[in-house]
């Protein structure tokens, strides 16, 4: 079915986009949606186009803000999509220009628009008034011999591209940046365009940028060779205490030294013990990963140092132990402290002659084993409580590396981020356009008890959530709602487009939250039920209050039979 339309667009229109703008003068940030936006001089980015334009020349200096606007267009349809999920595609499609307008672009006035999802015909026609690019070329360049509107022309192909589920071309066809009287675009399927292979070359890489790309490719390759021999994310990272733990393991990697690594929980203990082994001279040989805490006491000296027939009920054959397999090679023993005084007292002649026993035999064999050693506990106070040896804490303790935990070194998180994203994404075959702004936001606020492997998990359960070539949201990355991140005052537009104050929601309930049993779906409904109160059961208010989308609260509200 085609649908025509010839609009006459009215302030209260825009009302469910401008609910998504926010103020964080505080914060330095601005948001839209989970969009972090930027308010910025026209004059700055005039004198950025001048410099382009004649460092670059003209024609690839309209690749480069076509292909700009063409990646803000992408994020704008999805974003449609989620302000408006049971809007009609026309109105859905309009929150396109809408967009741009608010975004103080270009006045778009859609004139005429024909929409026919089941068979992807399109048809378009818009004008737009003040286009902020022919005030540029008016002011820094002066009247072009082509159409000007470059970075807003992108943004419409991607924008309606996105829409339609293919290939939309818009062109300029009068611009006031040319001598026109008026600007205004045309846009209809790429077959329908005589010069579709030719206009479709600016959004490819132009050879300057095709170099780019290739040393870049060159560097991602090395990059990955590096990670295999240093064993998954070990590496990535820039902060200086992360620097300083890597500087740390690079010399400690060319020794023989045993090496005692602390730290939390998930800071990857393993990865790093594993980059040790993979760049010393030991790398061709076993590298041996053991869990102490994950063996029964009663089996761990069977199965560190192996076990002779007989020995015990159960033990029906000879059995060679973990120091053995890794004979040559190194051994990582993690949470070491859980190790029984027995085991502590095997370890320590390992360490010391190189030598040990296998249970239940009296043949002495020889091993040459390095020794990695990890805990998440403090080895002095156990030694000080007499739960290990202070002899072989000495002994461990001679090359100690304190990893930091993920809170302090957020500074990484974005490229954790990344790293994680292309590992999950190649895992499932899919591509997401990554974090939101608000999702990374998010992230860089929660503290991350579980360190790197929550982060990895995080990721994992948002790229599985999320569609191909969309973006992950703040909902989709934590099962539960986070803690609070500090995010719960911001200003945000009222209608008339004023800056007002919005706090988060409250009420007197909380603190009996404190003094008794109460779920967290309880806790969910009582909030959202005092914002709908307060937003006069105006669902896009309420979302306002609760700091949500629109969409996610109406999912919530059904999700908890209130949207009746």
């Amino acid at each position: 079915m085609t649908i025509s339309y010839k609009p006459q667009l009215r302030v209260e229109d825009f009302k469910d986009l401008t609910e998504q703008i926010r103020f964080q003068s505080a914060e330095g940030k601005i948001w839209l949606s989970e969009q972090r936006m930027l308010l910025m001089d026209l004059s700055a980015l005039a004198a950025f186009r001048r410099e382009l334009v004649n460092t670059m020349g003209i024609e690839r200096a309209k690749g480069f803000f076509l292909r700009l606007g063409y990646q803000s267009g992408l994020r704008d349809s999805e974003l449609a999509r989620k302000l408006r999920p049971t809007s009609s595609e026309l109105d859905i499609f309009l929150a396109g220009p809408q967009l741009h307008s608010i975004k103080g672009m270009v006045k778009a006035i859609p004139l005429q628009i024909e929409i026919d999802q089941e068979n992807g015909d399109f048809y378009g026609e818009v004008e737009w008034v003040d286009s902020f690019e022919v005030e540029i070329c008016q002011t820094e360049l002066g009247q072009m011999d082509e159409p000007a509107c470059w970075a807003l022309l992108g943004y419409a192909c991607a924008y309606t591209s996105s829409f339609m589920g293919r290939e939309v071309i818009f062109r300029e066809v009068r611009c006031r940046g040319c001598g026109d009287e008026r600007c205004v675009i045309v846009g209809k399927p790429a077959e329908q365009w005589d010069d579709a292979e030719e206009f479709a070359a600016y959004f490819k890489a132009d050879p300057i940028v095709e170099e780019l790309y290739n040393l870049q490719a060159q560097v991602s390759s090395l990059r990955s060779s590096l990670e295999k021999q240093q064993g998954q994310y070990y590496g990535i990272g820039q902060s200086p205490s992360y620097n300083k733990v890597c500087k740390m393991i690079d010399k400690a990697a060319q020794g023989r030294v045993s090496v005692l690594l602390l730290g939390e929980t998930g800071v990857g203990k393993e990865v790093i013990a594993s980059s040790v082994h993979l760049r010393s001279e030991r790398a061709e040989k076993p590298f041996v990963a053991v869990n102490c805490a994950a063996i029964p006491p009663d089996l761990i000296e069977a199965e560190l140092f192996g076990v002779e027939k007989g020995a015990y009920t159960g033990a029906n054959q000879s059995r060679a132990g973990r120091f053995e397999r890794a004979n040559g090679g190194t051994i990582f023993l993690d949470e070491v402290v859980e190790l029984t005084s027995r085991a502590q007292a095997t370890l320590l002649r390992v360490l010391q002659e190189g030598e040990l026993e296998r249970v239940g035999d009296s043949q002495t064999r020889k091993v040459d084993v390095r020794i990695i050693a990890a805990t998440n506990e403090s080895l002095e106070q156990a030694v000080s409580e007499g739960r290990f040896r202070a002899d072989l804490f000495y002994r461990l303790n001679v090359f100690p590396v304190k990893i930091p935990p993920l809170r302090d070194r957020l500074e990484d998180l974005p490229l954790l981020v990344e790293h994680f994203l292309n590992k999950f994404h190649s895992e499932y075959d899919k591509r997401t356009m990554g974090l939101s702004d608000k999702a990374l936001e998010l992230c860089k606020r929660y503290p991350w008890p579980g360190n790197i492997r929550e982060l990895e998990n995080v990721i994992e359960r948002g790229v599985i959530l999320t569609d191909n070539n969309e973006t992950i949201s703040q909902d989709f990355l934590f099962a539960a709602p986070p803690p609070d991140t500090g995010d719960a005052s911001s200003h945000c537009l009222d209608d008339g487009g004023n800056i007002t104050q919005s706090s988060a929601v409250t009420g007197d309930w909380s603190d009996d939250i404190l003094t008794r049993q109460i779920s967290l779906d309880e806790v969910e409904s009582t909030l959202i039920q005092k914002a709908m109160k307060q937003a006069n059961n105006n669902v896009s208010g309420a979302a306002r209050l609760l700091g949500l989308t629109r969409p996610a609260l109406a999912y919530r509200l059904k999700k908890l039979g209130l949207d009746g």
